[in-house]
C-alpha cells in the first residue's frame, strides 16, 4: 500500500469511529491480560519444575500419626519402625523425618551467626533427621560428613534444644558464609541465646516443605528424632519395586502397633504424587489463565473477522468503483489488510501501556516479579500478526467484487 493511500484509510476510519474504537480497545484489553498471564503461566510452569535437591524415583512417603500412645516412648518405636522398614525386600534405605520437601507442615528458625544480635541474616528450613536421611533421600553431600548413629538425639519438640552438630545446604551456608568458608564454622539457630551448632556437612540443595517460601532453598538438617505423635517415614525402594514396597511397609507398620493412623490424602503416597499434590493450585491456575487466554484471542479474531465483513459489505460500490479506475486484486487485499494493520497497531500502543500498569499493580498487590519486556513484546507481535490472520478471508473477498458493482445500486 502507498504511503499516499494511508490518508483515505484515516477518513474511512473516521467514518467508522464505534466500531474502530471497540476493537483498538479490546485488543488493548487483550494484550494487557494475554502478556501478563502468559508470563504468570511461565512463573508458575517454572516453580512446579524445580528440583527438590532429592532423587525423587522410588521414593515412598509415609505420615504416621500415633493414637493414644505416650510420647516418652515414640522414639523406641519409631527406631523398632525403621529397623523393620529397612529389613523388606526391595527397600534400599529408610528414615524418619518430622517433614519432607513440598510435604508442607514443618518448622523454619532464623540464622544468626552472632546468637546476641537481635536480626537474623535469614531463615531457615528445620528437617530433623537420623544418619540414613542423605542416603534415602538421595542428597548430595558436596563437603564434609554425614551425621554419624551416635550423634543423632531424641528430641522434646516442646524443648528450646540446641544441637551441636548441623548439615546445611549451600545456600544457606553461602548466605551465612559467603567467602566459602561455612565447612567447620559456626551458626546460631532459633532465639533465646542457643548454643552454636558447627557446620559439619553441606549438601548440594534441599528445598524447604512449602514451594512458596522465600527462603527455599535454604535448609538445615539437625541430628535428632522428634517425640512427636506426628511423623513422616521416607523410604526408597529399589528400581521398579515401588508399587510392591508402597504395599508391603503399611503393612509392615501396623503388624507391629496398630495403635497408628495413616491418613487418608496424605497418608501413603509415592513422591509422583507429593510433587503433583503440592503443585495442583499451581497447575490448575496455568490451566485457567491459558484457557483465557485462548479465549480472549478467539474473541478478538472473531471481533475483527466480523468488523471487517460488515466493511466489506457496506463498501462494495466503493470497491467496485476503484476495480473499475485500475486497482488490482492486490491494491484492494493491501488496503484492508493496512487498515487493520493501523488499527491493531493502536490496540497494541494503549495495550503496552495498560499491560504495564497491570504488572506494577500485581507487583505492588501480590509481590509478583515485574512483567518481561520479552512476553510483552511477543504478545504484541502475536496480537498484529493474528490482526492480519482474521482480516485476511474478508479481504480476500473484498479483492475479488468485480468492477461491475460501481454500476449497482447501493
Amino acid at each position: 500500500m502507498n504511503v499516499l493511500q494511508i490518508k483515505p484509510i484515516l477518513a474511512a476510519l473516521k467514518r467508522h469511529k464505534a466500531g474502530t474504537i471497540l476493537i483498538v480497545l479490546q485488543i488493548a484489553l487483550t494484550l494487557a491480560i494475554v502478556c501478563n498471564a502468559l508470563f504468570i503461566i511461565q512463573q508458575r510452569l517454572a516453580s512446579m519444575s524445580r528440583p527438590t535437591g532429592m532423587v525423587e524415583s522410588n521414593l515412598l512417603t509415609i505420615q504416621n500419626h500415633w493414637a493414644g500412645v505416650d510420647t516418652a516412648a515414640i522414639p523406641s518405636l519409631a527406631k523398632a519402625d525403621l529397623l523393620a522398614l529397612r529389613q523388606l525386600p526391595g527397600v534400599v534405605d529408610a528414615t524418619q523425618s518430622e517433614a519432607f520437601p513440598l510435604g508442607g507442615g514443618g518448622e523454619s528458625e532464623g540464622i544468626r551467626l552472632d546468637p546476641l544480635a537481635k536480626p537474623r541474616i535469614t531463615l531457615a528450613t528445620e528437617y530433623f533427621v537420623d544418619d540414613h536421611a542423605l542416603a534415602t533421600m538421595g542428597v548430595r553431600l558436596i563437603a564434609g560428613r554425614n551425621f554419624r548413629a551416635d550423634e543423632v538425639h531424641a528430641l522434646d519438640p516442646t524443648a528450646n534444644t540446641s544441637l551441636p552438630e548441623v548439615i546445611v545446604t549451600k545456600a544457606l551456608a553461602d548466605v551465612a558464609y559467603p567467602d566459602g568458608s561455612a565447612l567447620g564454622r559456626p551458626i546460631y539457630i532459633g532465639n533465646d541465646h542457643p548454643s552454636p551448632s558447627t557446620i559439619i556437612g553441606i549438601v548440594d540443595q534441599l528445598q524447604g516443605t512449602w514451594h512458596t517460601l522465600s527462603f527455599l532453598d535454604r535448609t538445615v538438617l539437625l541430628p535428632a528424632q522428634m517425640a512427636d505423635s506426628d511423623g513422616s517415614y521416607l523410604i526408597r525402594s529399589k528400581p521398579g519395586q515401588l508399587a510392591e514396597v508402597a504395599k508391603a511397609a503399611p503393612a509392615a507398620l501396623l503388624k507391629l502397633d496398630r495403635m497408628r493412623v495413616f491418613p487418608p490424602v496424605k497418608g501413603i503416597r509415592t513422591f509422583d504424587v507429593v510433587r503433583e499434590q503440592a503443585y495442583k493450585t499451581d497447575r490448575g491456575m496455568a490451566i485457567l489463565l491459558g484457557a483465557i487466554c485462548l479465549i480472549l484471542l478467539i474473541v478478538t479474531g472473531a471481533g475483527i473477522v466480523g468488523l471487517t465483513s460488515f466493511w466489506v459489505g457496506q463498501r462494495r460500490k466503493q470497491i467496485g468503483v476503484r476495480r473499475a479506475l485500475g486497482a488490482t486484486r492486490n491494491d484492494i487485499l493491501a488496503y484492508f489488510l493496512t487498515e487493520n494493520f493501523m488499527i491493531s497497531l493502536g490496540g497494541v500502543v494503549i495495550g503496552t501501556v495498560l499491560a504495564i500498569s497491570l504488572s506494577e499493580w500485581l507487583v505492588l498487590r501480590f509481590a509478583m516479579p515485574p512483567l518481561s519486556f520479552v512476553y510483552l513484546l511477543l504478545s504484541a507481535a502475536a496480537l498484529l500478526l493474528l490482526g492480519q490472520g482474521a482480516t485476511l478471508a474478508p479481504a480476500l473477498k473484498a479483492s475479488r467484487v468485480p468492477p461491475v458493482e460501481a454500476t449497482r445500486s447501493v
